[in-house]
């Protein structure tokens, strides 16, 4: 076979390279590097209003729908009033990013924190801090150290006890994928199956309707469901935080976010400087001390 003309030659040549450089850009990286390059405390300069956002210039951030009081204030978050609007937006500050550059999201509570890439910046909608979590997504620092209380109508049996072994045998009930839950089950521990529910609306109608003898929520929330909601009921009492480490309220990122370090500065800043402490005394200045149940 004669030799091929010199131009075929380098033609195929060029060729070759170009294949070989696709499969090396196609080929799985190093465990290593993809981590690192992906990781929210690598490469982030928390530029002041110039963030890697998910649209630039502006700060998209997510909660359920409706959203709660003493939370967010009429069910409208983009209102600055309520516990969380009025967080979300100091850190938003923090960030470089006013009033106007916040773009608000609804997104389901379970779905905030499920495997999977984000639509938002961050979601605020009272998701515990966990290990188990964290697997699936990022979390800031906590921006709110969270008690779990029992609700009961009065003059229920619910409604005098005074232990958690008193409410053991009686029908319970809270939100799905909540701390709420996991304490009912974990710490309450009822030889009944407890009631689950997808919305803590519907966990509030089952305790006004008589379904469940009583609820579990956060304390804030329980406030203000005997205040507001169900006037006829009463938080039977709280529960100490298990193994000496507080339960939080954290800020939910996409998994590896480059905003996850620059928006825990923004969190850590603002508890520093009072601003925490302040919102929390404006808005949640009802959640005061409740009986423990032990």
């Amino acid at each position: 076979m004669h030799p091929a003309p010199r131009a075929l030659r380098r033609a195929v040549a060029a060729a070759t390279l170009a294949l070989l450089a696709t499969a090396v850009g196609c080929a799985p990286q190093p465990e290593g590097n993809a981590s690192a390059s992906s990781s929210g405390s690598t490469g982030s300069t928390c530029a002041k209003g110039g963030l890697a956002t998910r649209t630039s210039g502006k700060l998209t951030i997510a909660t359920d729908e409706p959203a709660y009081e003493p939370w967010f204030k009429d069910d409208k978050p983009a209102n600055g009033k309520g516990f969380e609007s009025a967080i979300a937006y100091a850190v938003a500050k923090q960030l470089g990013y006013d009033k106007s550059a916040v773009v608000w999201q609804s997104v389901p509570f379970n779905k905030a924190f499920a495997p999977g890439e984000k639509t938002f910046d961050f979601d605020i909608n009272q998701v515990s801090i966990s290990a188990e979590r964290k697997k699936a997504v990022d979390f800031s620092s906590g921006y709110y150290d969270v008690r779990q209380a029992v609700l009961a109508l009065k003059g229920s049996k619910a409604a005098k006890a005074t232990s958690i072994a008193d409410l053991r045998k009686l029908k319970l009930g809270a939100q799905v994928g909540t701390t709420s839950l996991d304490y009912l089950t974990d710490v309450m521990k009822p030889t009944q199956q407890p009631a689950v529910y997808a919305k803590n609306d519907q966990a509030k109608s089952a305790l006004k309707n008589g379904q469940v003898d009583a609820i579990v929520t956060d304390l804030p929330t329980a406030f203000y469901i005997t205040a507001a909601e169900v006037t006829d009921a009463k938080i039977v009492g709280q529960f100490e935080n298990q193994k000496g480490t507080p339960e939080q309220f954290g800020l939910v990122l996409d998994k590896g976010s480059a905003l996850t370090s620059c928006v825990t500065d923004a969190v850590d800043a603002l508890r520093k400087d009072g601003t925490l402490a302040k919102i929390e005394k404006q808005w949640l200045s009802d959640a005061v001390d409740a009986p423990v149940l032990k």
